[in-house]
């Protein structure tokens, strides 16, 4: 029973969400998310599963703990088969705590272990010493996007100021929290936009994406719907470009919108206030 309520409370707290827009679209959806659906099933099987440990033979087990010498071969293999459901293990690694190990399942799904994966949990390690969240830092290494692969050519553009500063953003026509970004962008000046069309939330998004795409002026049609609720023009053209962002993000494992992409590379997900934008747009401007 405590194993099962373990791996409930794994799922809960893998299913928190940020203040975004998202469908869970086949094959898009986290890896956390599916560990979550194997909560219930696994705790079925962990009786079983602990029989069987049980009756193997002295001599299997001490081949078994040969072949994991290395903690990293030990947390694959233990937890492999005590949570057989469990998304495969893309990636074991230490963290600066002596005997923890960080498990990343999925791309960017992190969990925590010690050296022979008997305990696994998730959850953000701080460093108190030098006031910085290490869970935090690793998700926006993994979730970078290097700014130069962008297919900026699939993209609407609009250049604020002098548009020295650079961002991307992925956003669906009919999001709320994709309209109260653009609001935001409002207070923001010397940027660079470029806006890919990022219809997730149904056909009706796809609809409007593609009366957008095909207007004359993109930016304006797009802008007078986000923020000033006009609904845009009925339009016609080749509108492949919209399969492509779709093809693009889901590569990426964009899950939601608005997902932001600054000149650095770093991934911001949800409706960023326009201060905070600011501080993080200058910040990727002077880093490498």
């Amino acid at each position: 029973m405590k194993l099962k309520q373990s791996l409930h409370y794994l799922a809960l707290l893998a299913a928190l969400s940020v203040a975004a827009c998202s469908q869970s679209a086949p094959g898009v959806g986290t890896a956390a998310s599916a560990a979550a659906q194997t909560a219930s099933t696994v705790a079925g099987g962990a009786a079983s599963a602990a029989a069987a440990a049980s009756a193997t033979s002295v001599s299997a087990s001490s081949t078994s703990e040969a072949v994991a010498a290395t903690p990293e071969a030990a947390i694959r293999k233990n937890l492999a088969e005590r949570l057989p459901q469990m998304p495969a293990i893309q990636e074991v690694r230490p963290t600066p705590v002596a005997g923890l190990y960080e498990v990343r399942i999925g791309n960017t799904d992190i969990l925590y272990a010690d050296s022979q994966g008997d305990f696994l949990f998730q959850g953000v390690l701080v460093d108190t010493k030098n006031r910085k969240n290490l869970t935090e830092e690793r998700l926006h290494a993994l979730n970078s996007i290097d700014f130069k692969t962008l297919p900026l050519q699939d993209a609407m553009v609009s250049k604020k100021g002098n548009g020295s500063r650079k961002l991307a953003v992925f956003a669906d026509p009919n999001c709320g929290y994709c309209k109260r970004f653009e609001a935001e962008l409002e207070k923001v000046n010397n940027v660079t936009i470029y806006t890919f069309l990022y219809p997730i939330l149904g056909p009706d998004s796809t609809a409007k994406s593609q009366h957008i795409w095909c207007a004359k002026n993109r930016d304006k049609v797009w802008h007078d719907w986000m923020v000033n609720k006009v609904p845009p023009p009925e339009a016609q053209c080749d509108a492949e470009v919209i399969n492509r962002n779709l093809a693009f993000g889901q590569q990426h494992k964009i899950n939601g919108t608005p997902a932001i992409i600054l000149e650095n590379g770093q991934r911001l997900a949800g409706a960023v206030e326009a201060q905070a934008l600011e501080e993080m747009l200058t910040a990727a401007k002077t880093q490498p």
